[in-house]
């Protein structure tokens, strides 16, 4: 089927069970908080390489780790003993991204300039988020993404030491089960990301459990004093102005 261009007059995605084999959904757009906003809500996220229009993607099966499953490997918790790192959240956002985009230019992806300035956006509105693992004072590795409701959506990660990013994902994942966090979508499966307690689920399962993290939207803003646990009833002053499924 041909795939959906997007017009710029309007934030409409089309359904996304109509994606194609591969999750390719919809051309074109922008990459404005609204519009971004509104993609991730929808399950759908942005991914396209250099000189190409905007590609967004909703895949099938989608790849999601649940916080209170989290899995660490052995190794890593033989490493982790030894408290080679420290962390933080929301310390150092910019190397996090810059260096992700690096990361990805080795490997022939592309994290492009416009796609980093508008998750700088998002951070600076409180809605993207970084872990940071730290050795002897220097960054090491880290992740970041966007915190929705209670889902965070995973968009990158690097490391500089080994296991630095492992540690900063399992740093993370901790602090989402702590909040109340649903799940913690990675995007696509990766035999790294299955030996964390990721899987692979349905996409239409992913969207139920998607509406249901979204049905109470946790108050943005900064991370670096931890993230906020959500309210045990609701409160509308917590709520940020985003469009739900």
């Amino acid at each position: 089927m041909p795939v959906f261009r997007l017009s710029s007059a309007t934030l409409d995605f089309p359904d996304p069970s109509l994606a194609e084999p591969d999750g390719l959904l919809a051309v074109g757009g922008d990459l404005s908080p609204q519009r971004l906003l509104r993609a991730y809500a929808l399950g759908i996220f942005p991914w396209y390489p250099e000189n190409s229009p905007i590609l967004w993607w909703s895949p099938d099966p989608r790849c999601v780790l649940v916080p209170g499953d989290l899995h660490v490997p052995r190794s890593l918790t033989r490493t982790l003993r030894r408290q080679p790192f420290a962390f933080s959240l929301d310390q150092a956002f910019d190397q996090v991204i810059e260096n992700c985009a690096a990361t990805r230019r080795e490997n022939g992806t592309w994290l492009l300039p416009e796609m980093i300035a508008a998750y700088r956006l998002l951070h600076s509105l409180g809605l993207a988020h970084s872990a940071e693992a730290w050795h002897e004072g220097e960054l090491a590795g880290g992740v970041y993404g966007l915190a929705l409701g209670r889902i965070f959506f995973g968009e990158s990660m690097f490391f500089r030491r080994p296991d630095a990013s492992k540690a900063a994902l399992v740093h993370l994942v901790r602090g989402l089960e702590a909040a109340g966090f649903q799940l913690l979508d990675c995007q696509q499966e990766t035999a790294n990301l299955r030996r964390f307690g990721a899987q692979g689920i349905p996409r239409g399962e992913f969207l139920g459990r998607l509406c249901a993290a979204l049905s109470r939207p946790a108050k943005s803003g900064s991370w670096r004093e931890g993230i906020p646990p959500f309210p045990t009833r609701d409160c509308p002053a917590a709520e940020t102005d985003m469009p739900v499924c």
